[in-house]
């Protein structure tokens, strides 16, 4: 594990409505994508996080 995780957030009128961790950018992207054909509506922000801050 590295010490970044990928933090995909899913955001309604502004609001974050759904939180997915990723280990890696590759595994988030693929999920964003996936979910835009799903839900094309729905805007999704991506991001790094560090790893202790998820855990601590």
């Amino acid at each position: 594990m590295s010490d970044k995780m990928w933090k995909c957030e899913q955001l309604r009128a502004g609001k974050v409505t759904n939180r997915v961790l990723f280990d890696t950018e590759k595994q988030a992207s693929a999920f964003v994508l996936k979910m835009q054909e799903l839900e094309p509506d729905l805007l999704w922000r991506v991001e790094p996080v560090d790893a202790w801050k998820v855990w601590n």
